[in-house]
C-alpha cells in the first residue's frame, strides 16, 4: 500500500470509525446499563494488546467479566506460554468457553457470543492505535513468542476485522491466522478492505466461531 492508499485508509478510519461508533451508542449505552446492573461498574474493560510495530496500547471492550477477574487478569505477570520460545506453535488454538467460565457475567455470555463487546473499539480507530481492518492485536505474552515470520502480522496497526475473521475466527490455527495476516499485510489495498468490511457484517450475524 503507497503513501495515497495509506492516507486514504486512515480518512475512511476516522469518518467511517467515527459514524460507526456514534451507531454503536445506541447498543453500548443500554448494554452498559445491564452490566452495571448485573456486576456493577466500570462498564468498560481495559486490556493491553500489541499494535503496529510492537507497540503496545490498550484495547476497550464492554465488559463481559465480573469485576474482580477483569482486575487480576490485568494483574496477570505471569507468562502461561513459556514453553514455547521463540516461536508460537502452528498448531495453537487460542479459545476462551463462555458456558464452562464461571467468572463471565450473564450478559458477558450474550455480548461475546454477539461481539458487541467488541464495539468500543471504534474508540481504539478514531484515536489511530487501530484500523478497521488489520491482522487482530494480540497479547504481548504471546507475541513475545513470535518468530521472524510471525513478527510480519505487526507491520501495519490491527484492525477490528480482517481475512482470518472472515475466514474462521476463532476456529483457525495460530499457523492459519498467521497466513492470512501476512498475506494482507503483503496485498492490503483499499478495495480488498471494503471487501473484508462487507463479509465481516454476515460473519457477525452468522456468529460463526465466536468466542
Amino acid at each position: 500500500m503507497n503513501t495515497f492508499q495509506r492516507i486514504i485508509k486512515r480518512v475512511i478510519d476516522i469518518l467511517l470509525g467515527s459514524i460507526l461508533f456514534l451507531l454503536s451508542l445506541i447498543i453500548i449505552v443500554p448494554v452498559s446499563f445491564f452490566i452495571a446492573l448485573e456486576d456493577g461498574v466500570p462498564f468498560l474493560f481495559k486490556q493491553q494488546r500489541v499494535g503496529k510495530n510492537g507497540k503496545c496500547f490498550d484495547i476497550y471492550k464492554l465488559r463481559s467479566m465480573k469485576v474482580k477477574s477483569s482486575e487480576m487478569k490485568n494483574k496477570e505477570i505471569v507468562d502461561p506460554y513459556s514453553e514455547w520460545g521463540n516461536q508460537v506453535p502452528d498448531n495453537f488454538v487460542f479459545k476462551k468457553t463462555n458456558e464452562e467460565n464461571p467468572n463471565v457475567t450473564k450478559v458477558g455470555s450474550i455480548i461475546r457470543k454477539l461481539s458487541i463487546d467488541e464495539l468500543p473499539q471504534f474508540l481504539n480507530v478514531i484515536k489511530g492505535e487501530m484500523s478497521l481492518v488489520g491482522p487482530r492485536p494480540e497479547i504481548p505474552e504471546i507475541v513475545k513468542h513470535y518468530d521472524k515470520d510471525q513478527k510480519k502480522r505487526l507491520e501495519v496497526k490491527p484492525g477490528i476485522t480482517g481475512i482470518a475473521q472472515i475466514k474462521g475466527r476463532s476456529e483457525l490455527t495460530h499457523k492459519e491466522k498467521i497466513d492470512y495476516d501476512v498475506f494482507y499485510v503483503e496485498n492490503q489495498k483499499i478495495s480488498m478492505d471494503f471487501f473484508i468490511l462487507f463479509k465481516t457484517i454476515f460473519g457477525v450475524f452468522s456468529k460463526k466461531g465466536a468466542v
